[in-house]
């Protein structure tokens, strides 16, 4: 029997997907120790801030949350109230936080938060940032929160390092689930309805995990067998490596229908000198090559990236180079951000570039990359596409869904669509979305 429900728990999720997937499990943990979730932080008796460490100012978010729930502890005054860290930055750096918030009660690491309800419960210790890959996926619940399309982490962990990247050091080395663990997951989804699969991992396309023969499957072989469930329709996967885009890889996008033509894959800089000083074990032409191959098996397949703009040492001449490279490739959308020393990476070390010339060159950047993205979503205007529909929107019977290339379509009808796919026309676009038709 299950337990009634009296406290409640309020999750916030900061940076990436995994985040998501990580924050998805924390509520899945707690449901089974008597938790109910809440939207409202002022309603929680458990507060969970699962938190990010790319950026400097993600960080520092959390610092100005931590401080902002302060106030209301003040006001309630009460034992149960509890305010917990997780995350990366936690991870990172787990003694400062204290030091800086005494208010929070607990720090625990994204390798360890499974133990979240054991030191709640105990109240013995404080900070847990050890790496616990292999024990985590066995003790963790998994029941699916969304209806339609669910996060699934595959792999973690990463041995490229990057010299912009805190990611080794708050992840740890690369890890990947036994495929069997990932199918038995996913299957717990199914009976949720789940129709869409999204497998998640820092290097995802370096998966590298143990087949039922107990010999090592790449992420070709792992798409290919998930996809003989016959309830999941669609796909998708990130974030990938270039180094990682191996052939039989490549192939699966040319052979199989669930796989979505979707891929991001991420350069950072359309610049050699500036990728070599990265770090990132790749050159541009190598880059171009990967694309190039998957377009000649896939020719419909719509790229995502990222960059870093105003990394040290970048000329004008490296910036002319990143654009050149983006006008070359035309990607459908693209995630650009200024460059953010991270402590404890080699590129901390290096001389920052003055920021005024960052900006700008950002700004460029970002808008060459938003009149590709709204060049690509015109493209489609009084054509037919395939959408897989997954929430309401703001507006009444209105429904928001995705393409088979990810981009957000909209509808209105006076009927439930979620879950549903539908054959769609459509008529409109803006810079981010599709309107359409059913």
């Amino acid at each position: 029997m299950d337990q009634i429900s009296t406290k409640k728990i309020f999750v916030k999720s900061y940076g990436c997907q995994m985040n998501v997937y990580d924050s998805s499990r924390i509520k899945n943990l707690f449901e089974n120790k008597g938790y109910s979730e809440t939207n409202n932080v002022e309603d929680a008796d458990l507060v969970v801030l699962n938190t990010c460490h790319i950026r400097e100012k993600a960080a520092e978010k959390v610092y100005s949350d931590i401080g902002r729930i302060s106030k209301k502890r003040k006001k309630i005054k009460s034992d149960k109230f509890k305010l917990v860290v997780a995350g990366c930055v936690a991870q990172a750096e787990g003694e400062e936080i204290i030091k800086r918030a005494p208010i929070v009660d607990f720090v625990v690491g994204p390798q360890s938060y499974h133990k979240l309800p054991l030191m709640i419960e105990e109240d013995n210790n404080i900070i847990n940032d050890d790496f616990l890959q292999n024990e985590k996926f066995k003790k963790l619940l998994f029941k699916s929160l969304n209806n339609v399309s669910e996060f699934v982490s595959v792999q973690e962990g990463c041995d490229k390092f990057c010299s912009f990247c805190v990611v080794p050091y708050t992840r740890g080395s690369e890890y990947s689930r036994p495929v069997n663990d990932i199918k038995l997951e996913i299957k717990k989804y199914i009976k949720n309805g789940i129709k869409e699969v999204i497998l998640l991992g820092q290097n995802v396309n370096a998966y590298h995990g143990e087949n039922q023969n107990r010999k090592q499957a790449d992420l070709a072989y792992l798409i290919n067998s998930i996809s003989d469930f016959e309830d999941i329709k669609r796909i998708r996967y990130m974030t990938s490596h270039p180094k990682d885009m191996s052939n039989s890889l490549i192939h699966v996008h040319a052979n199989n229908p669930k796989l979505m033509p979707f891929l991001h894959l991420p350069i950072q800089s359309g610049s050699d000198k500036i990728l070599k000083k990265m770090n990132r074990k790749h050159s541009v032409k190598q880059y171009i090559e990967v694309v190039e191959k998957l377009k000649n098996v896939r020719p419909d397949i719509a790229l995502s990236s990222d960059f870093i703009i105003g990394f040290p040492g970048e000329t004008n001449e490296d910036f002319e180079s990143t654009m050149k490279f983006v006008e070359k490739i035309k990607f459908v959308i693209a995630y650009s951000f200024m460059f953010s020393p991270r402590p404890g990476t080699p590129a901390f070390k290096m001389n920052d570039i003055d920021k005024s010339i960052k900006k700008a060159r950002l700004s460029a950047l970002q808008s060459l990359l938003k009149e590709q993205q709204k060049n690509f979503n015109k493209s489609f205007v009084g054509k037919n596409i395939e959408v897989l529909f997954d929430r309401k929107g703001r507006h009444y019977n209105q429904y928001i869904g995705r393409s088979i290339y990810n981009q957000s379509v909209f509808t209105s009808s006076p009927n439930n669509l979620i879950g549903k796919t539908f054959n769609t026309k459509i008529f409109r676009s803006t810079d981010f979305a599709l309107e359409a038709q059913l």
